[in-house]
């Protein structure tokens, strides 16, 4: 039953993913494969030059927020800290988080502060302060480093239009998975220890893992009290109702040619 209901997400979402997905579409275009942009100079939240390619010697989550975000910045952040919580993985050996402002206006010590704030919501006595790095840069290294991971953002004011996404790399720099946490304005993002697990182990053994997880959030909703996916019905619901007005369309419009078809 589970595989059927599976087999028609995928379905539902192919056709209709466009009309019913969020906005998210036309901020990202997956790079699966790609390798990052490594030989580019940013500066911590210490104050220090560093390349990237210093940086990555193991698997790296990479999050491009704006640490002064009024929307889903913090809220990806508050969530990355509490999937580091419950991870059973060690951060600084298993794995490693990298966030990177594309806010081009930020400064380290903007970085500083966000990275207090955000390492005081994780309870492991064993996190290393080296684990969670923030980093601000230029304009023309955040375009280039933007790009190579087809994160695109857009600015409106003193803001940014922008997706939320966690980008899983391997130790060579090869982008393995994009994570797209569930998120509602009620209940905030929610990221699966699983799916984090099992991205950090794939990202560990260099396999790139295509989109399928988000086909699938697209019949299923994260429930952040039970941990776990449900089934979204109206969701599903309104995908078949495409579908089925599809295949109506699609269906008088061959039929009237089979009926000509055979009268000749």
């Amino acid at each position: 039953m589970k595989s059927f209901i599976h087999l028609l997400c995928l379905i539902f979402a192919v056709v209709s993913f466009n009309t019913f997905a969020s906005q998210n579409d036309a901020d990202l275009n997956e790079q699966l494969g790609a390798k990052m942009a490594l030989n580019l100079s940013f500066t911590d939240e210490n104050g220090n030059k560093v390349l990237l390619k210093d940086l990555i010697n193991k698997v790296t989550i990479i999050d491009f927020v704006y640490y002064e975000c009024p929307g889903i910045c913090s809220p990806l952040m508050t969530e990355v800290a509490h999937v580091v919580n419950v991870s059973d993985l060690k951060p600084g050996t298993d794995y490693q988080i990298i966030s990177i402002s594309f806010d081009d206006t930020e400064t380290h010590e903007i970085a500083a502060k966000k990275k207090k704030t955000f390492l005081g919501l994780i309870d492991k006595k064993s996190f290393p302060d080296s684990a969670w790095r923030f980093l601000t840069g230029d304009s023309l290294n955040i375009d280039k480093i933007t790009k190579t991971a087809g994160f695109i953002f857009q600015r409106t004011g003193r803001n940014f239009i922008h997706t939320g996404v966690l980008i899983f790399v391997s130790p060579k720099g090869e982008i393995c998975r994009y994570l797209y946490p569930v998120y509602s304005q009620t209940r905030g993002f929610g990221i699966l220890p699983l799916d984090f697990k099992m991205a950090v182990l794939e990202a560990a053994r260099g396999e790139k893992t295509p989109m399928i997880g988000r086909v699938l959030q697209f019949c299923f909703s994260y429930d952040p009290q039970g941990k776990t996916y449900v089934l979204n019905i109206l969701r599903i619901f309104g995908a078949g109702i495409l579908l089925g007005v599809i295949a109506f369309i699609v269906f008088i419009k061959i039929k009237p040619k089979k009926i000509r078809d055979n009268t000749r």
